[in-house]
């Protein structure tokens, strides 16, 4: 095999996607939190490799009154996992927002004492490239100048800024809030756009949602698809993140239930034949070292690569199973 890495021939120029795996799972809750980070080291060990972040909630998830508590909780959590992490599982928190009270003693108490653990911060309600600013300030302040910001947009001002907040270099990836989204509009958005089928109808949520994946997109940061909150259905979950993935262009989702978790993972995952596609035209890529080459009687060059290379790195990220051929590649550095 060639011994130039598929991702630095194809995506170097470019610097290409930030690779996460494609469901974040949220908890709040002790147990769940538990039962999510229990359920991340077994699939861990199922697929051999994180296929899902857990993100322990410090916002929705502390009661009133009851932040400094629900900290200690989350730390507590953070380091109960520290071996899986040392294994490569990825657990991240969500703090309060920049302007919330909590926000600086948040950032302050967690960075300082589980920001070698912690895989990211997610920042809720982001409306500009400052409230970014101010988070990255708060964060490297506690000595987390290597930890990669995630943020959530719920606002229209949000959605207008989307483009200078993607742009940032710290930003890895930019989630969407539905619920938070629909209510800042005063109630000129009907509560039936937070639902599995009207978030993908009402012409404002739709346009915040490809406002959001375009500006992801263009500056090569992940774009994470909001919650589905009817958690028992997993028939109305799956076609949400269907449409998520095939009409939209996110490439992650969040999940609020384990139950959840394996949906998002099996509509996110490429389909058997396009991994099988994917490996033969990476396979005849490398033999010619990289040279335009015809697969399955159409040319391929390195635009087509770069997708195909792309389909098989998802495809390791949600626990595909790869060729022996493509293996040394995921199992470098680089991968």
């Amino acid at each position: 095999m060639a011994t130039a890495h598929p991702r630095d021939v194809l995506l170097g120029a470019q610097g290409g996607q930030i690779a996460l795996p494609v469901c974040d799972h949220y908890c709040g809750v002790e147990v769940r939190m538990q039962k999510s980070l229990a359920l991340q080291a077994e699939l861990m060990q199922r697929y051999g490799t994180c296929v899902f972040d857990v993100t322990l909630d410090c916002e929705d998830g502390a009661p009133v009154g009851g932040e400094v508590e629900h900290r200690e909780l989350v730390l507590a959590q953070l380091h109960a996992a520290a071996p899986a992490i040392a294994q490569g599982a990825r657990v991240g928190t969500r703090v309060h927002p920049v302007d919330h009270p909590a926000f600086a003693d948040d950032v302050a108490t967690l960075v300082s004492r589980g920001g070698a653990l912690f895989s990211h911060i997610m920042v809720p309600k982001v409306d500009t490239a400052q409230d970014i600013e101010k988070a990255v300030a708060a964060i490297d302040a506690a000595g987390g100048q290597h930890l990669p910001v995630q943020c959530l947009i719920e606002s229209p001002l949000g959605v207008h800024n989307v483009h200078d907040i993607a742009a940032h270099p710290r930003v890895q990836s930019i989630s969407f809030g539905l619920m938070d989204f629909v209510s800042s509009h005063g109630g000129a958005i009907p509560a039936s756009a937070m639902g599995v089928q009207g978030q993908f109808e009402h012409p404002l949520v739709v346009r915040a949602k490809l406002e959001i994946a375009s500006a992801c997109h263009a500056h090569g940061k992940v774009p994470s698809h909001s919650v589905v909150t009817e958690f028992k259905d997993k028939e109305a979950l799956r076609a949400a993140a269907t449409r998520a993935a095939r009409e939209f262009g996110f490439t992650r989702m969040w999940s609020i239930h384990p139950d959840q978790i394996d949906v998002v993972i099996d509509v996110f995952a490429p389909s058997s034949a396009d991994v099988e596609h994917a490996v033969e035209v990476i396979e005849a890529a490398v033999a010619a070292d990289w040279a335009p080459v015809q697969v399955r009687g159409r040319l391929e060059d390195r635009a087509s690569y770069r997708y195909f290379w792309q389909v098989l790195e998802r495809a390791h990220h949600t626990g595909v199973a790869l060729p022996a051929s493509m293996q040394p590649y995921f199992s470098s550095p680089a991968a």
